[in-house]
């Protein structure tokens, strides 16, 4: 395939052996969070946003995985640091205090391992003076580690997380969810745990984040030290997205960063920064609370990185053996040496300043065109998101995209996300905008969709 000419090419989506795939796969497999039939055959040619399926469809992928690939199919970017990498058995090793060389020295060997992303994300976070990490599965993991750091820390109970906020699916990390009733319903939760609104308001406050009580806000008010119920002191952490992932890619008010900056000063709240999703150059700055003035005490990533990672500075994490521990903490080799590749990678090729231009440039596409039923366009860089008049309507034009050949996703309850590779060009981009828009028009014209919504969820 040649990337700097491929075109999306689609006989039927889903086709029939995608179908047949999908059946099969499904006989054995819980039920999870479906979007369609789109199987990727990887034993043919694909490279960056293109892809293509069991069925010979040319695809071009504008979900990234949901930023879990964020350099997209087969990127010779990674794919060149990993050539000198075999298959090995076992490819995990047990653990964090385990360790795995494949080259000398350590600072710089042949190959990176888990030892070498270490260094990497510390490095990446050196400004918030983090110089320790702890390596896991996944963003559900992180979540959980970095919330048991936090309670250990400051030896209090309680914590705080926002409306529309998706922080993983483990039950600790479950509890801090408030996106959608389904991923909770009926589970038991972690008790002590208050939720505030996420304000994403542009000009005056709508959500009720700002009030007229003693601190200015609703946090603030329930913090207070004569009119608040709850004691600093029992509060652990206040965990955020920089930018909320499936609560609608919202972005955070700066007046609200601004109030949390002063009630985590105020009490001493440790903030864990939630990069999940955020974080790796898809907003443009390598981490997603770059952008704003507020200085995190935990950071979590993972999807892009390859592995999970909670990332603070060593006072915060506990001293006593035995505290945290996994058998794979640390020790997937492979997925390391992905991830060192991934962030060398965004270093090397300047990514962060082309997720910065070609997200001006979606950015712009989609508001000339301005269609009629996009009511907002958001987000920052390639984490990009337009809303829509209705529910129904994104998810038309999520299918009338398939069948173009653009793969998108959809966010928060009428939003819908794309999510090019970061480094995708300038010709890739004019022609995912081309068919999403497209597939906008198609939607109108084909799907009998009421014109208002009376939702103002996002």
């Amino acid at each position: 395939m040649d990337r700097e000419t491929a075109t999306p090419s689609v006989d039927s989506m889903p086709g029939e052996k995608a179908k047949r795939w999908a059946d099969y796969h499904q006989g054995f497999s819980a039920p999870s969070t479906y979007v369609y039939d789109f199987v990727w055959d990887v034993t043919e040619d694909s490279e960056g946003p293109f892809c293509v399926d069991v069925d010979g469809n040319v695809l071009m992928d504008f979900t990234s995985h949901v930023a879990a690939a964020p350099l997209g199919y087969n990127n010779p970017k990674i794919m060149e640091k990993l050539e000198g990498m075999d298959l090995i058995d076992p490819s995990k090793i047990a653990g964090q205090d385990f360790y795995a060389s494949a080259g000398w020295p350590p600072e710089d060997p042949d190959l990176a391992t888990p030892t070498q992303l270490m260094d990497r994300i510390t490095g990446a976070l050196s400004h918030y003076d983090m110089d320790t990490v702890f390596l896991s599965n996944s963003g559900a993991e992180a979540v959980e580690n970095a919330i048991k750091i936090s309670y250990q820390d400051r030896d209090a109970h309680r914590g705080v997380c926002f409306e529309g906020a998706f922080h993983g699916r483990t039950l600790g990390a479950l509890s801090l969810n408030r996106s959608k009733t389904v991923h909770r319903k009926g589970y038991p939760e972690v008790p002590g745990i208050m939720s505030v609104p996420y304000c994403s308001c542009k000009g005056e406050c709508q959500c009720g984040w700002k009030t007229n009580g003693p601190g200015g806000n609703l946090l603030a008010d329930k913090l207070h030290h004569a009119q608040g119920n709850v004691h600093p002191d029992e509060v652990a952490y206040i965990i955020l997205e920089p930018v909320q992932g499936e609560g609608g890619y919202r972005v955070p008010n700066e007046e609200f960063i601004a109030d949390i900056k002063e009630i985590k000063h105020e009490h001493g709240i440790r903030v864990i920064s939630d990069e999940i999703q955020a974080g790796l150059g898809r907003t443009g700055e390598m981490w997603g609370i770059d952008h704003v003035d507020l200085e995190p005490d935990v950071v979590t990533s993972a999807k892009g990185l390859r592995v999970g990672a909670t990332v603070s500075r060593s006072e915060i994490f506990p001293e006593e053996k035995g505290r945290l521990s996994s058998t794979w903490g640390a020790g997937d080799i492979i997925s390391a040496a992905q991830g060192v590749a991934t962030l060398d990678a965004i270093h090397e090729y300047d990514l962060l300043e082309n997720a910065r231009e070609r997200g001006r440039q979606l950015r712009e596409i989609i508001h000339d065109a301005d269609p009629d039923c996009i009511t907002d366009v958001r987000g920052r860089a390639l984490m990009f998101a337009v809303e829509f008049d209705s529910k129904d309507r994104r998810e038309e034009v999520v299918k009338q995209a398939l069948g173009r050949g653009l793969l998108t996703l959809g966010c928060g309850y009428k939003s819908l996300r794309l999510l090019p590779p970061l480094d995708v060009t300038e010709r890739e981009i004019e022609l995912g905008a081309d068919i999403f828009l497209d597939a906008v028009d198609a939607a109108g014209r084909d799907a009998p969709l009421a014109t208002t919504d009376s939702s103002n969820a996002s």
